[in-house]
């Protein structure tokens, strides 16, 4: 503790330009600002620049001194490189990085050196993290070796401690690291990191290779070793409840951005970015009687995008059920919106809009909405100032207007092909009139002409009874054809009356025909019959009288 309260008089001097927070940097043990590292793409036999991959692009937080940081975000984010970045085993592209008062973003392997005793990282992979080739007390001791620290009682017997105290027993002094399991190795490199008593931890998913009984006790270690040596840490994991029964304060990133930093409490109780409200509705609830309680899961809409080319404005906007147009265009700050709670959203929920005025939702805000359940939908319309004004105001006047214009058009519409429609009818009728008025006098023609040339015939009908019935059946078909031509528009209907009534007068005229011509004919011949069987009769008796003279000739000779 000496040591820390030499380093702390220290880095006051340095911090004396800066008086308007100087009793607040006194607490700060870690600052970043800016932070950004960039991994460049190249190509071609030159190896030209071709692009980068934007791990870290532009982050800010601090680290209070004895407090705990978790870090939360989904894979590819950027939070293990933000780690090596802070801790210097990665330099970074730009910002700047503060550490005790002293800025470390350009410092070399050289002046880095004396800072390693009070910064130090767990990785993520306890075996790579560890050399095969050497054995455990030689891998725990190397610290001491390369800061030429001499502890009390021998390098050994500190070590043996170190592996009592992490769990492992002090007989594993000499073996190796394939001698143990992923959750010894865990202990292993958290006994390295804690050798020199440092100031600053990164633990880079420290628990993560632990079964469930293991990580409660790692997690537990870590609680007694802050609190008996006065460590800061900053622990990125993926398991929110690790990080929620570890942290004093959570930074949530997504795509290489912080989209929201607040106290445990205020950010699982109330979450303000709509990403940090579906990362907490995957959170499961082990008990069966609080699962009524748990709000509904959220669903993301696709993947996160590339960091190659991160999507313009809000890097969240293309997943998010609330983006708009100025989510698109324009980037949101992280500003605090209340206090200890910063929020980089313009659309934030539980609170009202930063950029009231855009209301209209993106297309893929529509489509990501349909995943989100409508009790997380109401909830945030009740709950924001800004979502609850916006849907009065939209129910007001916008869907009314909206709405009934297109209605009335669709009626107007169909009005006006009722009234298109309704004239073509008319007109069809007027057309069916205008052929049955044309048509009818044409008929009365023709059946006045019919009855005269019945009278002709019928005086006629003795001396040309052929001729006049052929005329007959000729001159309905002229007159029927002249009809025709003359209106040059042929309607079924009419035209069959017209030819059922011709076929009518016709019948009736052949009845008169066959009655004056026909009779006589058959009067003929009965006669003709008459004069057949007398002339008949007369041979017969001529027959009869010629038989006779021989049958007396006949009677006579004998």
């Amino acid at each position: 503790m000496t040591e820390t309260n030499k380093t702390d008089g220290a880095a006051i001097p340095q911090q004396a330009p800066a008086p308007e927070t100087g009793g607040d940097d006194r607490d700060v043990l870690l600052r970043v600002e800016g932070l950004t590292k960039h991994f460049p793409i190249k190509k071609g036999i030159l190896q030209r620049q071709v692009g980068a991959v934007k791990a870290v692009d532009g982050i800010d937080f601090e680290v209070r001194k004895g407090e705990t940081l978790g870090v939360v975000g989904e894979s590819g984010c950027g939070k293990s490189t933000m780690g090596r970045v802070i801790t210097r085993l990665q330099d970074p592209t730009g910002g700047r990085i503060t550490f005790d008062g002293q800025d470390i973003t350009r410092l070399g392997t050289g002046r880095m050196r004396p800072l390693r005793r009070d910064i130090q990282m767990i990785f993520q992979d306890p075996y790579g993290s560890l050399n095969p080739r050497h054995t455990i007390g030689s891998i725990v001791s190397a610290p001491f070796r390369l800061q030429g620290v001499e502890p009390e009682g021998g390098v050994k017997k500190e070590v043996q401690r170190l592996l009592e105290l992490v769990g492992l027993s002090p007989e594993h002094y000499n073996r190796y690291p394939h001698e143990f399991s992923g959750g010894q190795r865990q202990r292993i490199g958290i006994a390295r990191a804690l050798a020199l008593k440092p100031k600053l931890v990164v633990a880079d998913e420290p628990v993560s290779a632990l079964d469930v009984s293991i990580q409660a006790q790692v997690v537990n270690l870590m609680d007694d070793l802050q609190d008996e040596l006065g460590l800061t840490y900053v622990i990125i994991a993926h398991d929110l409840s690790v990080v929620r029964h570890v942290s004093d304060r959570i930074a949530v990133m997504y795509l290489g951005k912080m989209v929201e930093i607040a106290d445990r409490t205020s950010l699982y109780e109330a979450p303000m970015h709509p990403y940090t409200k579906a990362l907490m509705s995957a959170v499961p609830v082990p008990d069966p009687k609080r699962r009524g309680a748990k709000s509904e899961r959220i669903l993301l809409r696709g993947d996160v995008p590339s960091p190659i080319s991160p999507p313009s404005g809000c890097r969240f906007h293309t997943r998010c059920w609330k983006a708009t147009e100025i989510c698109k265009t324009t980037e949101p700050q992280l500003l605090e919106l209340r206090p200890g709670q910063r929020v980089a959203c313009h659309h934030p929920e539980n609170f009202a809009d930063q950029a009231p005025q855009d209301t209209v939702l993106l297309t893929a805000a529509k489509e990501a909405s349909e995943l989100v359940p409508d009790a997380v939908l109401e909830e945030s319309a009740e709950t924001s100032a800004a979502v609850a004004a916006e849907v009065a105001e939209t129910a007001a006047t916008k869907e009314p207007e909206a709405e009934k214009p297109s209605v009335t058009k669709a009626e107007e519409t169909k009005a006006g092909k009722v009234e298109v429609e309704k004239p073509s009818v008319t007109k069809a009728e007027e057309t069916k009139a205008g052929k049955v008025e044309v048509e009818k006098p044409s008929v009365t023609e023709v059946a006045e002409t019919k009855v005269e040339k019945a009278e002709a015939e019928k005086s006629e009908a003795a001396e040309k009874p052929s001729v006049t019935k052929a005329e007959k059946v000729e001159k309905p078909s002229v007159t029927k054809a002249e009809v025709t031509k003359a209106e040059k528009v042929e309607v079924e209907k009419p035209s069959v009356t017209e030819v059922a009534e011709t076929k009518v007068e016709k019948a009736e005229a052949e009845k008169s025909e066959a009655a004056e011509v026909e009779k006589p004919s058959v009067a003929g011949v009965e006669e003709t019959k008459v004069e057949k069987a007398g002339t008949e009769k007369a041979e017969a008796e001529k027959v009869e009288k010629t038989a006779k003279p021989g049958t007396g000739k006949a009677a006579e000779e004998k």
